[in-house]
């Protein structure tokens, strides 16, 4: 088979496509011929400049491109997409739910000596719960949602995006840290009970990259100067090395990889 044509007639629905990870994934899925609907937020002047390059990739492969700015964690904005995207969409036709949502706080759990910079500066529970609904449980949500609606391919795949920084200390990185944790733990229980459905979930532990989400991280500049040190293959995890492993995961030979944490760094988790 024409490797342009691999997936044609499928879907994506791409959490957070607007840069980085999902973007490069629905660059690289659109060439093997897949259509996508890509989910995000963005004000108007770059609403309209992401809407541009995603109708040049659709026309450059010949296939079908939907952005939609809406908000993927209110309800009613998922039902109305769920609504607008089966009127477009052939039932069963959802090859792959990607979360690729980077929204939370980064705060500290305290900030010591300062009374008054720790009541509006650091960590709270609702934005535990907000960034761990944001970056992990959403998913879940999404996933019934395109299940009740008949829109999941018999072989589908859900793929989530998970850090290191869900196992090791990084500053500020608390909220994310939980999500990511939760993230890992959600998506084991999805593996075995969505198995019925023949749908796979795995998550991605992708290594430092140097993404719009990771600048914002305090000490990120030593996050990606120690990326490139610790990584044997000398160089830090690009979004289109990620984007490679989440199309070879929508192949038919990836079948059977349920329920794992896939390291896409170049071994940069080794050291």
């Amino acid at each position: 088979m024409d490797k342009n044509l691999l997936f044609k007639g499928l879907w994506a629905v791409i959490l957070g496509g607007s840069s980085g990870f999902g973007y490069a994934a629905a660059e690289k899925l659109a060439k093997h011929g897949m259509n996508i609907a890509v989910l995000y937020r963005e004000n108007k002047a770059a609403d309209k400049a992401l809407r541009e390059k995603l109708a040049q990739i659709a026309k450059a492969n010949s296939t079908t491109i939907l952005p939609f700015n809406i908000n993927a964690l209110d309800q009613t904005g998922r039902e109305s997409f769920i609504k607008e995207f089966a009127a477009i969409a052939p039932k069963n036709s959802v090859k792959l739910l990607l979360h690729s949502i980077a929204r939370g706080n980064l705060k500290p759990l305290t900030i010591k000596n300062n009374p008054e910079d720790e009541a509006y500066n650091t960590l709270s529970v609702d934005d535990i719960q907000m960034t761990t609904y944001a970056m992990s449980t959403s998913l879940l949500d999404w996933t019934r949602s395109l299940l009740n609606a008949d829109l999941f391919h018999s072989d589908g795949r859900i793929i989530g995006l998970t850090s290191e920084g869900a196992h090791k200390y990084w500053e500020s990185y608390a909220a994310v840290s939980i999500a990511k944790a939760s993230l890992e733990s959600l998506a084991k229980y999805m593996a075995v009970e969505f198995s019925t459905y023949g749908l796979k979930t795995n998550v991605i532990q992708a290594g430092v990259t140097e993404t719009a989400s990771l600048k914002m991280i305090p000490g990120s500049e030593k996050l990606l100067e120690m990326g490139i040190k610790r990584n044997p293959l000398g160089r830090m995890t690009k979004p289109d090395d990620v984007a490679g492993v989440i199309y070879l995961l929508c192949t038919d030979e990836s079948f059977w990889i349920n329920g794992s944490i896939i390291h896409v760094d170049g071994g940069e988790h080794c050291r």
